[in-house]
């Protein structure tokens, strides 16, 4: 591992935990999150090669709505790279988490909370961001539909600053979210959203990905007309 060469500096209401050994940054964080740490606390990995973290909140609202902190958390990361990398990279957000960078898979959001209940207020949610910034294998021409940001002329995005950038720029997320309604989020996600239009199979249902709800679930055209799946359904159960 090639750690970070200084220490992240994150916004007001946000502390970062740096995770080493065998423990990876989401495992920690809902580890610590079960235990009652203070929300705002990203855990991270200070490894250069890839931008591993997790972010513990603690919602005030209902789940269905406060699983809107996993679109926060891509919309956070489109803005963070898109002000580091070149113009020319394009960042878009598939709904099931998968991050795609100049349309190949690059990585991806995850999240987990104490309760499945979309109605009940969660006691936490973490939400963790996996992102590879040096190739995984010494052969990419192996795996086309995977890529790193190396590969995608983002070699001399820092790290660190990336680590900070999508810190503040979730932050904003979030803070305009919980200001203003949904409606912005909503509207930001959308333009970042990968295969509107187009086939997709999720959760074993296959049809047309028609876009998303206000609550961000999916919304499925099928034969047999329109099936919305929401977010819940991709809450990790043992993360």
């Amino acid at each position: 591992m090639t750690a970070y060469d200084r220490q992240p500096d994150f916004p007001p209401l946000l502390k970062g935990r740096a995770v080493v050994g065998q423990s990876a940054p989401f495992q920690a964080a809902v580890a610590a999150a079960c235990e009652g740490c203070d929300p705002g606390l990203i855990f991270y990995t200070p490894d250069a090669a890839r931008l591993e973290l997790a972010l513990v909140l603690a919602p005030e609202v209902p789940l269905a709505d406060a699983l809107a902190m996993f679109a926060a958390a891509g919309v956070g990361f489109q803005a963070a790279l898109g002000s580091l990398a070149p113009p020319e990279v394009g960042v878009h957000l598939t709904w099931d988490g998968t991050i795609r960078v100049n349309d190949a898979a690059c990585g991806g959001l995850r999240m987990a909370a104490d309760t499945r209940d979309s109605g009940a207020i969660p006691n936490w949610l973490v939400v963790g961001l996996d992102v590879p910034i040096w190739p995984l294998s010494d052969n990419p021409g192996e795996t086309p539909d995977q890529t790193a940001l190396y590969s995608e002329g983002c070699g001399d995005v820092d790290p660190v600053e990336l680590l900070e950038f999508w810190a503040r720029h979730t932050l904003v997320a979030i803070n305009h979210w919980s200001e203003d309604g949904p409606a912005t989020l909503h509207r930001d996600w959308c333009e970042l959203a990968h295969g509107l239009g187009e086939p997709v199979t999720i959760n074993g249902q296959s049809g047309i990905f028609q876009g998303i709800d206000e609550r961000f679930g999916l919304l499925l055209k099928t034969a047999g007309g329109t099936t919305l799946i929401p977010l819940e359904t991709l809450l990790e159960t043992n993360p």
